[in-house]
């Protein structure tokens, strides 16, 4: 189920949150698990059985894990672990493993298995990497393992950052698990929060997408050099505006529960170099791979070299996380190796990316690296670069596309938003500027207008599912 799917936003979200409110507070935990499960169960069928294996495996894992000697409890974390990433490894890149053995070793033949052979469990990279977080905090001692099972499974299940998080840990989360009253400023700033979202993927991503996707379905031959970068420049602000305003909805969601689920997006597109690029971007998912990948590697701890490999593991891991394909480990790779390049460029002559300049130039480089993110293939992506570099177009009988220039506002439109810096947004915040009430009222009308023009877009448009939910 889709958050901007009309069945949600008129019928699940309305009914979910009227039980909630009216459930006293020791039954709400279960009411969300319940409809939390059924929320997956409409578009997951019988692989929501593969997420209540999860949650039911991890329970008692953990609990082992604390009660457990410490031979043992070494042993049953290991057994967590690869609990954790088998169905991982096995839903969503077996495929893959496959295919590139074979591309290495042409006559090894898998039975003819091919991509979608096998179903991939919506949020899969989710709810595995809650699971491992959750796993690792305890056997490090960092949380005590939760004692209910209702309770666990409500936080695992929790169906607004089920599918495409953002990622939350149980310690951010495990004091509002029982304890969370719930208050009209709170479902207030959650409805606010949630509208946002809403115009960001409806009113935005959804409009920039269709050039993106005009340009990238173009065949060989058929794609001018202005027409490349003007998709390319779509997708850079449909992907932003898409998952942002996911993350948006659910922190929504969440407030209006009584959650507060951490920030995921900070304006990533003002970033003056890659390093803050990855400071502001799906910021839940940098805090994961720093915390249980690049500081338990070493970091930066054990010289220049070492500190580059693990930049360059880190990444590669992500891109791998992202998606099971060669251009997502190239787009890994490929920002690993920015990140590796500023680290040499600070320590041999004291240079940082700063400014305009360098705001300008973080925001090219990472616009290159979504050619790989987006193309099918590594073949397409080849085809779009060289259109980028003004390839001459080979049969002007295959220029049949148009850009309507509605299309061309709402670019220009998530430019200016895109590009917004956090104390300009800060600056215009009318809170304490005028009275309370009416700020609240001013605040409330904008919500209404935008809910408005964000259904209209959705009735427009028709259905379009979040990009990340593919991860």
């Amino acid at each position: 189920m889709v958050f901007s799917a009309p069945a949600f936003l008129f019928f699940f979200l309305p009914i979910f949150l009227l039980i909630t409110f009216c459930l006293r507070q020791e039954l709400r935990n279960l009411f969300i698990f319940l409809a939390s499960i059924l929320f997956y169960f409409v578009d997951g069928g019988s692989l929501t059985l593969v997420l209540v294996a999860s949650i039911a495996l991890n329970y008692f894992i953990a609990i082992g894990i604390q009660r457990l000697d410490k031979v043992n409890r070494v042993l049953l974390f290991i057994f967590g672990i690869l609990v954790n990433l088998v169905p991982l490894l096995y839903y969503k890149y077996s495929v893959f493993f496959i295919s590139v053995l074979h591309d290495v070793v042409p006559s090894f033949h898998a039975g003819g298995l091919k991509a979608g052979a096998i179903a991939l469990p919506v949020g899969i990279s989710f709810f595995t990497f809650h699971s491992l977080s959750y796993l690792i905090d305890v056997y490090q001692g960092k949380v005590a393992p939760e004692k209910s099972l209702v309770d666990f499974g409500m936080y695992m299940a929790n169906f607004p950052q089920l599918i495409a998080g953002p990622i939350v840990r149980y310690s951010e989360v495990k004091d509002d698990i029982r304890h969370r009253p719930l208050t009209v400023d709170n479902i207030y700033a959650g409805m606010v929060r949630f509208v946002i979202g809403l115009g960001k993927k409806a009113i935005l991503a959804d409009n920039i997408g269709f050039v993106a996707d005009k340009a990238f379905s173009l065949p060989p031959g058929g794609l001018t050099t202005a027409m490349a970068w003007l998709g390319i420049l779509a997708y850079t602000l449909q992907i932003f505006f898409d998952f942002s305003g996911y993350s948006d909805m659910a922190i929504g969601i969440g407030r209006m529960m009584g959650f507060r689920f951490p920030e995921n997006f900070n304006q990533p597109y003002c970033a003056r170099n890659i390093t803050e690029f990855w400071r502001r971007w799906h910021m839940t998912l940098s805090r994961w791979f720093r915390d249980y990948v690049y500081i338990p590697l070493g970091g930066n701890r054990k010289g220049s070299l070492r500190t580059f490999f693990n930049l360059l593991a880190v990444f590669f891991l992500c891109g791998l996380w992202h998606g099971a394909a060669y251009g997502f480990v190239i787009w890994g790779f490929y920002h690993g190796l920015l990140l590796v390049f500023e680290r040499i460029l600070k320590n041999t002559i004291k240079f940082e990316p700063s400014g305009i300049a360098g705001q300008l130039a973080t925001f090219f480089l990472v616009m290159l690296g979504w050619v790989f993110f987006r193309a099918a293939n590594l073949k397409a992506a080849a085809f779009f670069f060289s259109a980028l570099a003004f390839h001459p177009v080979l049969d002007p009988d295959l220029i049949h596309y148009k850009v309507s220039l509605d299309k061309l506002f709402f670019i220009g439109l998530g430019m200016f938003f895109a590009f917004m810096r956090p104390e300009w947004i800060s600056a215009v915040n009318i809170s304490g500027r005028v009275p309370a009430k009416l700020a609240v009222v001013m605040q409330g009308v904008c919500s209404m207008v935008i809910l408005v023009i964000s259904c209209a877009m959705i009735s427009t448009n028709g259905f379009n599912p979040f990009i990340y939910f593919r991860f």
